[in-house]
């Protein structure tokens, strides 16, 4: 079950990332039957319909009736929920918060109904279901369903210690020269401070933390693990994948794959990195701690060659400018930044996110635009977002009139949030002269291809880590953490106190697991269809590719990857686009060679 709002890729500010990833708390808190206070909204739904006949024509026509009786309950709900965090996200009312939170209890306890799912496992494995797209919608049914299967009493449990965890991640300061201090305090010395003592002490400050919430997260893996195994799961590991649609081996190759064809070009990369950070701190590069790489994970590329593009962008009228260029390909979303909220005030959250209110058209973004490349960089994403739930083909049946996947809406959003580090693009949309872009060409690529060498190392370190996580709680976790890091971050692992757990400080881990790779699918994604989008529609050499004025790039989007909707599962989708399913070869290719 899928609750339509998408937010800006990645905050690497963990305060800002757990606001904005509100959602998913909400997701995981409201399992839990009566967990919301108040009165609920009264929900209907019709009994199950039981098939006459066990033939295709009986089957599919009880089905479909199932299913228009479903939507009939879930569409307005959903709808009045995505206006309520709306509401809340433009204010910060609580009550607005609260409806929106007891509008999904509502819609989780539509989908907990376990005769309604035992209906739906039937008609999955009876196998008679032969219209395809009746077919897709008792496969997203089943999905939403099983997700919501879970032992209340289990579910508590989890909850609980969720919860806990989260609280202790608010409310923890790490100290630093005998003064409790902010995590932005603490990221601002890793950013600032050529001092390695002082590094030092922010970064133990940071970490921390793990070790207060180490065995509550332990606990809250085994407790997913035997929710997982009690539906019939190998763990929760596998079980998450699953519901989402991904395989595990699936997604384990693309990795293996993505980390071979990086190890080499990132051991380069690291040589020239490790020299310039090696400079700065007055050290041998083999003398290079975690500390020294600017944030708690090295989860970004220091601020190494990095180029000033906001000067660019000064005076911009971002809004028109994102309109005129989406427009120039095809897509017009006019409708949706005028129904959007794009600056700042007070009550306002602080973030950016895009959300389809009703799957009807009203689609909208907020943000909190100023006049900088990464603020316009985050109004063309989030327009992306915005221009892709828009396209998708209103005469597919309601299930199916949302996005492939949650990655594949990603990749949509950064293709286009790239192009304000696209030198075409800069001088054409913005009229800068040739002469004062070209010159920075080659640092803006060096910059761009750190940040996604970087991002993609250590995404492959979150991926194995939960892996082998639920694999086995048991093992040494904080052994297996630097193990990993050491392999995919070529980083040096410190002497560790007795009882550290840095791994558990990483907030994703215990609060929204098995979800991290998707960013990275994402970048992958938007990749392979840069290339696809220069080689096979355009007919030029991707590294000429402006995305400028081509209506082609907008009419390719639209019914390939647009209008489908959710009628094709993700690798379906990319394979029937492009001709081949999911591959990093094109990540690399762009970002690495």
């Amino acid at each position: 079950m899928e609750q339509r709002r998408r937010y800006t890729s990645l905050d690497h500010n963990e305060e800002k990332i757990m606001k904005n990833t509100i959602y998913l708390v909400f997701a995981q808190v409201l399992l839990v039957v009566g967990c919301a206070s108040g009165p609920q909204p009264v929900v209907e739904e019709k009994e199950v319909i039981k098939p006459k006949a066990e033939t295709t024509t009986a089957v599919e026509a009880d089905l479909r009736k199932f299913i228009a009786a479903h939507v009939a309950s879930v569409a307005p709900l959903q709808k009045q929920m995505n206006l309520a965090f709306w509401d809340a996200s433009l204010t910060g009312n609580k009550d607005a918060y609260k409806k929106n939170a007891d509008l999904e209890l509502a819609i989780r306890k539509l989908y907990s109904n376990r005769e309604n799912f035992a209906y739906l496992k039937k008609i999955r494995a009876g196998g008679l279901v032969k219209d395809p797209l009746l077919a897709r919608q008792l496969e997203i049914l089943f999905l939403d369903f099983q997700e919501n299967q879970i032992d209340p009493g289990l579910m508590e449990k989890m909850v609980r210690l969720s919860n806990e965890v989260q609280e202790t991640f608010n409310t923890y300061r790490g100290v630093v020269n005998g003064h409790k201090v902010t995590d932005n305090r603490i990221y601002d010395i890793l950013k600032s401070s050529s001092d390695s003592n002082k590094r030092r002490e922010a970064w133990e400050a940071y970490k921390k933390r793990g070790a207060l919430v180490a065995a509550k997260v332990v606990e809250l893996a085994k407790l997913r693990n035997q929710a997982a195994r009690s539906m019939g799961y190998e763990n929760f590991y596998s079980m998450r994948l699953k519901l989402i649609e991904q395989d595990p081996v699936e997604i384990k190759k693309i990795f293996d794959d993505l980390a071979a064809q990086t190890d080499e070009p990132f051991k380069k990369l690291m040589q020239r990195v490790n020299a310039a950070l090696a400079k700065r701190y007055g050290l041998k590069p083999e003398k290079l701690m975690p500390w020294h790489y600017e944030d708690p994970f090295f989860q970004e590329g220091p601020a190494i060659g990095k180029v000033d593009l906001d000067k660019f962008f000064k005076g911009v009228d971002q809004k028109a400018l994102v309109t005129s260029y989406y427009q120039g390909i095809g897509l017009d979303p006019a409708d949706i930044l005028e129904r959007s909220d794009l600056f700042s005030k007070p009550g306002k959250m602080p973030h950016a996110f895009c959300t389809d209110i009703d799957r009807q058209g009203d689609v909208r973004i907020l943000a909190n635009l100023n006049p900088t490349e990464m603020q316009t960089s985050t109004l063309l994403h989030e327009t992306g977002h915005g221009v892709y739930s828009k396209y998708i083909d209103r005469k597919l049946p309601w299930l199916l009139r949302s996005e492939s996947h949650e990655f594949t809406t990603e990749a949509i959003a950064m293709l286009f949030g790239r192009l304000t580090r696209n030198p075409g693009w800069l001088i054409a949309m913005l009229k800068v002269p040739a002469d004062k872009i070209e010159p920075l060409a080659n640092d803006i690529r060096f910059q761009q291809r750190l940040l996604m060498l970087v991002m993609a190392r250590w995404t492959m370190v979150v991926v194995n880590f939960e892996r082998e996580l639920y694999a086995n709680p048991d093992q040494d976790l904080n052994k297996l953490w630097w193990d990993l890091k050491k392999r995919y971050q070529l980083l040096t692992a410190p002497d560790r106190p007795q009882g550290a757990a840095d791994w558990a400080s990483k907030i994703h881990i215990a609060a929204w697991p098995v979800y991290y790779h998707n960013y990275m699918l994402g970048e992958m994604m938007a990749s392979q269809l840069h290339y696809y989008l220069a080689r096979d529609i355009l007919k030029i050499a991707p590294d000429k590719m402006d995305y400028v004025g081509r209506s082609e790039i907008g009419k390719f989007l639209d019914e390939k990857i647009f209008a489908p909707g959710k009628s094709l599962r993700w690798n379906q989708l990319l394979i029937q686009a492009t001709g081949e399913t999911l591959n990093p070869k094109y990540f690399v290719e762009q970002f690495v060679n």
